[in-house]
């Protein structure tokens, strides 16, 4: 397509999975119960952190938080696309789709800083067992909640002035089914090196702090648990950061995925794929790591099911 100013669009264009008619019935259907299994499943989360005392604690705090975070992450997509499925119209406008890419990012990035949170909640309940409840007090939690909202706002109003600052289009096709800022940069007039060498350094800035501190601190929770004497007592300090440890796999490794992934896949349904890992079938099982592996939140869960009976 030919090139385009702010002036002569409004709109862009997204990506549809298929565009087959026999299929869309089927792809409307999956994607539909796939976010009604995320809300719900995350929404049982946080009910059963609210309505049990015994886990008002950081170690089920965050993971509540975390759980809602993950209700908007999914929320700021999968809505669109089933709409989009069901009147078979993947137009969005250009303000909806900066303010998709803002939503994407401020939870996307709110996800890992409370994975780091949760990361540096079990190094000090582990390496620092008796301290634990002087450190990890509910001020200094409701501090470091506040601390990574604070730094995902940064991150998404900072992707959103880059945006702003672009005029012109090459291209109003987005090669996925939502917003994804890599892909609006690469559509720029101007040379695309520049803004797709800011988005990896911010990428880089708000990436490299969490993972180095998640290395250092599995490090020495993985050095603290080895001179345990007992095999007993080193099962259950392994089983306190097993869910932890499954998450942070899984939201990195799809995380990194999509976004050096998009600079080396030329096909857009493997970049698609990707995205879909990492925005749906990711937030869809954090709930089943954390309650599978849990018997407190299993405990809890069988209470909130037997008050609804």
């Amino acid at each position: 397509m030919k090139t385009q100013n702010l002036t002569s669009f409004s709109e862009f264009h997204l990506l549809g999975f298929s565009e087959d008619p026999e299929l869309q019935p089927i792809l409307f259907g999956l994607f539909l119960s796939m976010y009604l299994v995320t809300v719900l499943g995350n929404l049982l989360i946080i009910l059963a952190v609210i309505s049990d005392s015994h886990l008002h604690t950081p170690m089920y705090f965050f993971p509540s938080n975390l759980s809602l975070s993950d209700i908007c992450f999914i929320s700021t997509m999968v809505p669109k696309m089933i709409v989009d499925i069901l009147t078979e119209n993947r137009v969005i406008s250009y303000v909806g789709c900066l303010t998709q890419m803002s939503f994407y990012v401020l939870f996307g990035c709110l996800d890992y800083m409370l994975l780091t949170v949760m990361g540096y909640d079990r190094f000090v309940a582990i390496c620092y067992p008796l301290h634990y409840h002087t450190i990890m007090n509910p001020c200094s939690s409701a501090s470091l909640l506040l601390v990574s909202f604070l730094v995902s706002v940064l991150d998404s109003q900072t992707n959103n002035m880059i945006a702003l600052q672009i005029t012109c289009f090459k291209d109003v096709e987005i090669a996925n089914f939502f917003c994804e800022p890599s892909q609006i940069f690469n559509h720029t007039c101007s040379d695309p090196f520049t803004n797709t060498i800011s988005m990896y350094l911010f990428a880089f800035i708000f990436g490299f702090f969490p993972i180095s501190w998640n290395l250092y601190s599995y490090y020495k929770i993985i050095s603290s648990i080895l001179k345990v004497p007992s095999s007993g007592g080193r099962h259950k300090a392994f089983s306190t950061c097993g869910s932890h440890l499954s998450v942070v796999c899984l939201f990195y490794g799809t995380g990194f995925g999509v976004y050096f992934g998009s600079a080396v896949l030329q096909s857009p349904g493997k970049g698609m794929v990707a995205s879909l890992m990492y925005t749906v079938v990711t937030p869809m099982l954090n709930p089943f790591i954390y309650s599978l592996r849990n018997r407190d939140m299993h405990s809890a869960l069988k209470r909130i099911c037997r008050v609804k009976v």
